[in-house]
């Protein structure tokens, strides 16, 4: 079986093993073991009740089909260093709970959602609910990569009550049946590139480019195909590479150029963290104002060349792209300030969140 990008889906005895794209790049690998009936004996051939997954194994993490106990989620499969809610891979009835999603590498949790939509497309299960205390915004992006939601549904909706979900373990599944559309990944030259209706996502160099990104965007190109290029100030500042329609790479990748910043290496003063930490804090959710307040305040923040990022964590503090005060310190304090606030929203929210919970 042929995907519209050239995607194999290989099959042994009448189950997937192998997802394989059209340069030869196995992006999962699923073995199978039969279940023993009470005899001890295997089911023979004729046995029309499906194996049970044995492994499965994509980019970066493994899963363990075996079941186990879970103090909080029940049965689960061991998945990396972390656990996952079981399933009839088979066919999937429900979209996973991951126990701890960020001790799995990058792009791993992704990739299991995106095998576990194909299985469920496979199986003919129109839909899928979550039943998870984990609603999470990084949860709904990934979902929205192998599945799509009802109109008019949207990630608001998915992440409402989702602090209340996590304090009582909640395993309700909430009422929005996601149908599967999986990808098609394609591997290109230092990333990958995912295709659904056309070129949908790629990633390159370790960033990773979207139509709504920033300031990594993906941009359509007449063609069909798309660009992969770094925007700072609502313009372009690098391209890193051009995608033909299919998703091969029609140009690049090319290294994103160094920046020559005048401000390059200083340091905010307190005054104006303060007053980015309160723009920050208006925009995250309402339980971590105070600590993203704090992190600014007492934090230092510096300019720094960060090539595709707008901001980051660093050893000792924060730091933001200097292109930032480029771009936009001729359009006044009050634009820069704005576009500071939102760079750093995310990265300040993540660090809250961790120092949380040690």
């Amino acid at each position: 079986m042929h995907g519209r990008y050239g995607t194999t889906y290989v099959e042994r005895d009448g189950h997937l093993a192998r997802i394989v794209d059209r340069t030869g790049h196995p992006h999962a690998e699923l073995s199978w073991r039969t279940e023993v009936d009470a005899g001890g004996g295997a089911f023979d051939s004729h046995d029309r009740s499906p194996p049970h997954l044995a492994r499965l194994v994509v980019d970066g993490a493994a899963v363990d089909g075996a079941r186990r106990d879970h103090p909080v989620l029940g049965a689960v499969h061991a998945v990396g260093a972390t656990a996952m809610t079981a399933l009839d891979w088979a066919r999937p009835a429900e979209v996973p709970a991951i126990a701890e999603p960020g001790r799995l590498p990058l792009g791993a949790g992704a990739a299991i959602l995106n095998v576990i939509a194909v299985m469920a497309a496979r199986a003919g299960v129109a839909s899928l609910r979550y039943a998870g205390p984990y609603p999470t915004a990084a949860l709904w992006r990934s979902l929205a990569r192998s599945f799509r939601a009802p109109a008019g549904v949207d990630e608001a909706a998915f992440t409402e009550g989702a602090l209340d979900r996590a304090l009582r373990g909640a395993r309700t599944p909430i009422a929005i049946d996601f149908s599967p559309a999986p990808h098609e990944r394609l591997a290109i030259a230092d990333g990958f590139v995912e295709l659904r209706d056309g070129v949908e996502r790629a990633v390159i160099h370790g960033e990773t480019f979207t139509a709504d990104g920033s300031p990594a965007r993906l941009v359509a190109r007449p063609d069909g195909g798309a660009a992969c290029e770094i925007w700072f100030g609502d313009a372009p500042y690098a391209q890193v590479a051009r995608l033909a329609a299919d998703g091969a790479l029609a140009d690049g990748p090319h290294a994103i150029p160094a920046c020559t910043s005048p401000v390059l290496g200083r340091e905010f003063p307190l005054a104006l963290r303060m007053a980015i930490g309160e723009l920050v804090a208006e925009a995250v959710a309402a339980p971590l104002a105070a600590d993203v307040r704090a992190l600014c305040a007492d934090t230092p923040l510096v300019w720094a060349d960060l090539a595709g990022r707008a901001a980051r964590e660093t050893g000792d503090g924060f730091a933001v792209h200097a292109a930032l005060w480029d771009r936009l310190a001729p359009l006044g304090l009050g634009r820069l300030a704005l576009a500071l606030a939102e760079a750093l929203a995310p990265v300040l929210t993540a660090a809250a969140v961790r120092r949380a919970s040690t």
